[in-house]
């Protein structure tokens, strides 16, 4: 039999390219390890990427809450892709995800490879194994660690890892919106279609294996910018109302809702069927909206139809916790989180689209945000398996909150750092446990944000040093960059901002304690979390978005070392468009460093949240 064959080993292997697995590979590689991120689609991204084109929501709930968005590496790859890609162009977005994995040096990844295998040695995975269709070659990938980022949790099934799936009942957890007893409903998956103005009416002539709906199927689900809202009629009035206003369906995308559970006790076996029933739905919804009434569509034609259904909730692989609603809805703060949340318990109806007499979703609502701790990131009996993603060690409920793709890219992020920090200690995920304050602080260091956890690096020089400025705002001083906190939290603006841009720059001296040798220096600028900066397909959320790179980024700034008064180094950095900088610079002897800022984006002011030295 003819056959291509290779072996290959890592020190991590990273399974799943979404966004979890994405952010998982790229922060451990940055942290030492020497990673495979292993994907069987062409392009990364996941439910993020061109192939489904879900847009990025999370803790800042639609703007709800803006000061809590998401920052780190999923903002530094959205940034990345502001820059570039001012028209929503999916296509650039899987350029900028695979321009940011290509980058890493220590990063191998490989695209069009599915797993198909797993060796396991007891409770320890050895090896998986995987074909890459576009070589037709075999492959055997062997690691000390493994992360399944697969949404199905498919390395761990393979694995015989612990799992759960359908929901706990109210006793299990003491959940509030938990059912009397256990089922197997689960949220479904769903296909999006996007539509364009072309100014001229348009016929359609739906297939022949599109699906009729009607009128009255539909009333529960907003389908069209005319569609009358008729709350007193709903199962729960106010809950429509708040579905009804914050729709993305307007003729032109989304119908999130388009979205089908299977019949089956698995939704995964069932993922063929269910995606040949949402394309018939999905035909035969634009056929009603273009043939079934006045919906506004005249002019309206097809642009794109997914063929690839985005999966919402499958297997939950389980841990040495299981985060559970309470712990949500109580703001829990656990001593080893490593991730928060704060987008809604958003339960769908079990049956997506066929529950033609149930709201399309039961969204709980809360202020503020929870942590999610270490614990829920690894197996409970695959002593080398990390979880990222929405396979992560959850409940029903608890799932309804964290498969948000921001939560799952900082996870992602969390997870990465952990297990490298696994390779630099030569031990297994369990056993991270007394270094998990290390992780949290690589985190924060990495621009990442955890609840009521402040920087407190004992590498970090600028800590004990002394801050002072040209100019400043009452609520701006200088030394608010070494606070402990890099984002506005409510009205503490927790940053220097400077009082006007003077025509010299508007300057920020730090005077360290003692003479330092320094060789990197972090810079983390305010970007203006209330603005978002997600690819999207929705009108409605492209609108809420400012054309070019956010204005309130530091453009220009250069950066002065001083010793005993003389200048010992000077380095320019232009057209910046990150919040987060990460300035390497030769290892430098210096008493002061002087931060001259000479231009924004746009903005008025210069806005620094936070200044580190190593």
């Amino acid at each position: 039999m003819r056959k291509r064959y290779q072996e290959a080993s890592y020190d991590i292997v990273v399974v799943g390219g979404g966004m979890a697995g994405l952010c998982a590979a790229i922060s451990a590689a940055r942290h030492g390890a020497n990673v495979a991120l292993v994907h069987a689609r062409p392009v990364l991204g996941g439910n993020a990427s061109s192939e489904i084109r879900i847009h990025i929501s999370g803790a800042d709930q639609s703007l709800r809450q803006t000061d809590y968005a998401e920052s780190g590496l999923l903002y530094e790859l959205m940034l990345e892709n502001k820059s570039r890609n001012d028209t929503f162009n999916y296509s650039i977005w899987d350029m900028v995800l695979f321009e940011a994995a290509k980058n890493e040096k220590n990063l191998t990844v490989y695209l069009n490879c599915p797993m198909f295998d797993c060796s396991v040695d007891g409770d320890i995975i050895t090896s998986i194994s995987c074909f890459q269709e576009t070589t037709e070659l075999t492959l055997k990938i062997s690691a000390p660690l493994f992360v399944d980022a697969t949404g199905n949790g498919t390395l761990g099934y393979f694995a015989g890892a612990d799992y759960t799936q359908g929901s706990e009942s109210n006793k299990e957890y003491g959940e509030p919106h938990a059912p009397d007893q256990p089922n197997n409903e689960r949220m479904g998956n769903t296909i999006l279609m996007k539509a364009v103005d072309t100014g001229h009416p348009v016929k359609y002539e739906p297939p022949a294996f599109a699906k009729k709906l009607t009128e009255h199927q539909l009333r529960y689900r907003v389908h069209s910018k005319t569609m009358k809202v008729d709350a007193s009629m709903a199962p729960d009035p106010e809950e429509w109302l708040r579905l009804s206003a914050c729709s993305c369906a307007a003729v032109d995308y989304g119908y999130w809702w388009l979205e089908l559970m299977g019949d089956g006790d698995d939704i995964i076996p069932d993922y063929e069927k269910i995606r040949d029933d949402l394309m018939a739905y999905a035909y035969g919804l634009w056929d009603h909206i273009k043939n079934g009434g006045q919906h506004g569509a005249e002019n309206f034609a097809l642009e794109w139809v997914g063929a690839l259904p985005g999966m919402r909730e499958s297997r939950r692989l389980l841990g040495d916790y299981v985060l559970n609603e309470c712990d949500i809805l109580e703001h829990r703060q656990f001593d080893d989180a490593v991730a928060y949340g704060g987008w809604c318990v958003d339960l769908h109806a079990p049956h997506g689209l066929l529950d033609f007499d149930v709201l399309p979703s039961d969204c709980h609502h809360f202020t503020g945000v929870y942590t999610i701790p270490y614990r829920s990131y690894y197996s409970r009996n695959i002593r080398n398996l990390f979880l990222a993603g929405r396979d992560i060690s959850t409940s029903k409920l608890g799932l309804a909150s964290t498969r948000i793709l921001g939560c799952c890219a900082v996870g992602g992020q969390a997870v990465g750092t952990a297990a490298a920090l696994c390779v630099k200690y030569n031990v297994l995920p369990r056993e991270l446990a007394p270094h998990i304050p290390e992780v949290q602080q690589l985190i924060l260091k990495d621009d990442g944000f955890l609840p009521n956890i402040l920087n407190q690096d004992e590498k970090d020089f600028a800590r004990k040093a002394t801050f002072t400025a040209s100019s400043a705002k009452p609520n701006g001083t200088p030394q608010n960059v070494v606070n402990g906190v890099s984002r506005k939290l409510g009205d503490d603006s927790n940053a220097w901002i400077s009082n006007g841009l003077s025509a010299n720059g508007e300057t920020l001296c730090m005077k360290l304690d003692a003479p330092h040798t320094i060789s990197e220096l972090r810079l983390t600028f305010d970007s203006n979390f209330a603005y978002p900066i997600r690819v999207t397909m929705s009108a409605n959320r492209q609108a809420q978005q400012r054309i070019g790179i956010p204005p309130e980024l530091v453009k220009d700034y250069t950066i002065t070392a001083f010793r005993n008064g003389k200048t010992v180094y000077t380095k320019e950095i232009r057209d910046n468009h990150q919040r987060h900088n990460v300035v390497a610079i030769p290892p430098t002897e210096c008493d002061v460093v002087e931060f001259r800022f000479t231009a924004t984006n746009g903005a008025a002011d210069v806005t620094v949240y936070e200044i580190r030295a190593y």
